[in-house]
């Protein structure tokens, strides 16, 4: 049954990025970020924790478990469909530069604002 659950992984991924912007999520993820201080494995222990529990607010209501377990589906199947779909791709890796920090820090001064393609 799997992917029967997700009528459209594309209305998904928006809700998704939509609740991380929802002011007292992204106030969430501001503090959660600040107790990382752009540690790789701080932004594991506090970063990813509140970003799952975002994810599970809102794909819960597609019929994905409320667990780790249902996130870790949600996110296979938004991967399934990336190759196919620039639109999910795109807002696929919206969301993941939501709370992956990019892996390379610019130089200092560098003020491009650039995101990294993957």
């Amino acid at each position: 049954a799997a992917g029967a659950e997700c009528p459209c992984p594309a209305a998904v991924l928006a809700e998704v990025i939509k609740a991380f912007g929802a002011p007292e999520n992204a106030q969430r993820m501001e503090e959660a970020r600040d107790n990382a201080c752009n540690d790789m494995g701080k932004m594991l222990q506090f970063l990813l924790p509140v970003a799952t529990q975002i994810q599970q607010d809102v794909i819960k209501a597609y019929g994905f478990s409320s667990d780790g377990e249902g996130v870790l589906k949600f996110a296979r199947l938004i991967k399934s469909y990336e190759s196919q779909d620039p639109e999910i791709a795109s807002m696929s890796g919206k969301l993941k530069a939501m709370f992956l920090p990019p892996m390379t820090l610019p130089p200092h001064g560098a003020g491009t604002g650039g995101v990294a393609a993957s």
